[in-house]
């Protein structure tokens, strides 16, 4: 290892000098870089946001297992099933609660700008609690008031002034869908790319927006456990049991994971950001290509020389991919700082979870040196050819 390192130190780095001998080309390279990673890293920080507000309410859901309809897409488009198999559930062994959720989506109009918007409600049985949401176990008395609602306080839109009433301890009335309610407390939860905010109330005020709804008629079953049971076996035992094409039987994590799916291979919107990735990283292949390409061929016969003198072409290859590996490291530094500042401006203007881990940060780096190392590689194909005696 000592030997290494110290052959390393004696090596002359003409990869180094080569770049920093056209300070223009190089800074040119740094900046194509730099856009590619940007490109990547908001692409990458876009689709993270998707996954994450898209699932943000299912990870909220106090329960062990998930009834839903075979027919349901996503969180947006869940389709009903009948309330009895909630108490066909209550029958095996095992299971602690079976408790109905509802889920709709209302147009509301904002009490602040009066523009009508698309928002998630939710009822419940406030004499359960079906939510990990501090705020809103803590408001459940209100929430029993005829017309009564909580509303999300990061919600994406303009609501300074709604929330400062409420916080002042002033009741707050709008219009959903023709229909008058008031807003007696806030929660913190956030939007998503399928609703600006969200509602939660009783199942009772819930129906009274959906009047065409009927009560035996729900979205979702919130299944709970008695200790000592495990959960995949009285999931097992549920489907076993229900034994109807009207109901799914799923656990918390596969719940989570089918709502993510849906995002991931169904909805075109994730699409779309996996090929901005993949756009991303083809820039920047093309620049660095470009770059270590002009650099090959303007010291062709500086090369050549070397083949001449008796240097193999791991040698010559090796400055190459030295040159794409500084490229690599110093254009991701702009790269990584830029994002930074671009995340938290889309964070402010969406409301989505938009935000920079340690993860993506590593994965980008190494997409980075890839990028650059594959550039390289076809940038050497000319140079392995090249034949000394042509050259002079």
């Amino acid at each position: 290892m000592m030997g290494l390192i110290l052959e390393l130190q004696r090596r002359t780095p003409l990869g180094w000098l080569q770049l920093s001998h056209h300070k223009s080309r190089l800074l040119v390279a740094l900046a194509g870089i730099a856009f590619a990673d940007v490109l990547i890293f908001m692409q990458l920080g876009f689709q993270n946001a998707l996954y994450d507000s898209n699932t943000r309410l299912n990870r909220t859901f106090l329960a062990d297992i998930i009834l839903i309809s075979p027919q349901s897409r996503n969180m947006q488009n869940l389709a009903t099933f009948s309330r009895r198999r909630l108490l066909q559930a209550a029958d095996v062994p095992g299971v602690k609660s079976a408790e109905a959720l509802y889920i709709g989506l209302v147009t509301w109009k904002n009490p602040q700008t009066r523009q009508k918007t698309t928002v998630q409600a939710i009822g419940f049985n406030p004499e359960q609690v079906a939510l990990n949401l501090p705020e809103v176990n803590s408001q459940l008395d209100k929430i029993k008031l005829p017309e009564t609602f909580l509303f999300d306080r990061a919600a994406r839109g303009e609501y300074e002034q709604v929330f400062q009433q409420i916080d002042a301890g002033k009741l707050v009335t709008t219009e959903v869908d023709k229909r008058t309610i008031s807003i007696g407390g806030v929660f913190q939860l956030g939007a998503s790319f399928g609703a600006d905010g969200t509602l939660v109330s009783s199942d009772e005020n819930f129906l009274r927006l959906f009047p065409r709804r009927q009560a035996g008629s729900i979205s979702l079953g919130l299944i709970n456990i008695q200790p000592g049971y495990d959960t995949q076996q009285v999931a097992t035992a549920l489907k076993a049991y229900l034994k109807s094409e009207d109901v799914k039987v799923l656990t918390r994590a596969e719940y989570i994971k089918f709502e993510e799916d849906y995002w991931k291979k169904e909805s075109p919107i994730g699409f779309i950001f996996s090929l901005g990735v993949s756009m991303g990283f083809m820039v920047g292949v093309i620049i660095v290509y470009q770059v270590l390409s002009t650099d090959v061929n303007a010291h062709m016969k500086e090369y050549a020389t070397f083949k001449a003198m008796g240097y193999p072409n791991s040698y010559l290859l090796g400055v190459i991919f030295e040159e794409a590996i500084i490229l690599a490291a110093l254009g991701f530094i702009p790269g990584f700082i830029v994002p930074l500042g671009l995340y938290q401006l889309a964070a402010k203007a969406t409301n989505l979870p938009i935000y920079m881990t340690a993860v993506r940060a590593i994965i980008v780096f190494f997409l980075t040196i890839i990028m650059c190392a594959f550039s390289g590689a076809i940038a050497t194909r000319r140079l392995q050819a090249a034949d000394p005696a042509d050259m002079f």
